[in-house]
């Protein structure tokens, strides 16, 4: 044995990190994960953090441009926009969990029972499908909240009868793969439960692109839940909410240009942070070996 030899065999080596774990220390994971940590904390103690009531007039302050006292500047009746974008956040975080969260638990399991017994309930399943996907998902929601009546409430009802049937599909195209393998069998062949064999062996089994699905959802509920606010469909005023301090600053796009901005740069920046969270969560909760 060489000199050389040697010395490379008494290095000590650094131990490798797990791929799962060099999949979380990614920078777009710590990225995403910096930025929607920070949204949560906003949304749960925005009182801590803004320095105005969001509500309350300063008739000396009208339509003041950023500055030391006001970073975000002030809208048409003097309220702090800083604050209102941070107190958004309460209602527009609740829109991203409420508005996917009985969709996906509706779908989930609406599309294992499907999977797994087929027969009339597949092919039924199969026209709804056909139907829900035949109209474009944001006519079809504001369709629902018009015969409803705006509100946020309205807002989630209208969004989870129509957003479950992608879930169910989802669910049941992962639960029919898993269907294929020898656990499937073997659990029937011991006579476990439909029960059993569904929700204990297959569903955990198929929860990767479910979770990867929901947390991109998440991010376009929020753009979905900022759109009905500008229409007037969502949160109504004079609650803060990022799509109703952008409609407020519409009609001033030209004098005060951050009234319309700022909360644009909130929705951009939470939305990225559910995206990088998303696509990191698919790479550690892949199968190792798969594609």
């Amino acid at each position: 044995m060489t000199q050389l030899d040697t010395l490379q065999a008494t290095t000590p080596q650094k131990p490798k990190l797990h791929p799962r774990v060099k999949a979380l220390l990614r920078p777009g994971f710590l990225l995403g994960f910096f930025i929607l940590s920070s949204s949560i904390i906003l949304a749960v103690f925005p009182g801590a953090f803004a320095p105005y009531d969001p509500n309350a007039f300063d008739f000396m302050a009208i339509k003041q441009p950023p500055s030391w006292a006001h970073p975000f500047g002030t809208d048409n009746l003097g309220r702090d926009t800083l604050s209102r974008v941070i107190w958004a956040y309460q209602v527009d975080m609740q829109i991203a969990f409420f508005a996917t969260f009985f969709a996906m638990v509706i779908g989930v399991i609406v599309g294992s029972l499907v999977a797994y017994h087929g027969g009339i309930a597949d092919v039924l399943f199969g026209r709804v499908v056909d139907v829900t996907i035949t109209f474009p998902f944001l006519v079809l929601v504001i369709a629902v909240v018009a015969v409803l009546g705006p509100g946020l409430t309205n807002m989630y009802v209208a969004v989870t009868l129509v957003q479950w049937v992608y879930y169910a599909r989802l669910t049941r195209a992962e639960i029919m793969t898993q269907m294929t393998s020898d656990y499937a069998s073997a659990g029937r062949v011991m006579g476990y439960s439909s029960p059993r064999i569904i929700f204990r062996h297959l569903l955990p089994n198929a929860m990767t692109p479910l979770i990867t699905f929901w947390m991109t959802d998440m991010a376009l509920a929020i753009l979905l839940g900022s759109s009905l606010g500008y229409l007037g469909l969502g949160a109504q005023p004079p609650q803060a909410e990022w799509g109703v301090l952008i409609a407020e600053g519409r009609n001033f796009i030209t004098t005060a240009w951050w009234m319309s901005l700022m909360p644009g740069i909130a929705i951009v920046l939470t939305g990225l942070g559910f995206s990088l969270v998303g696509d990191s969560l698919a790479d550690v909760l892949r199968p190792r070996g798969a594609s």
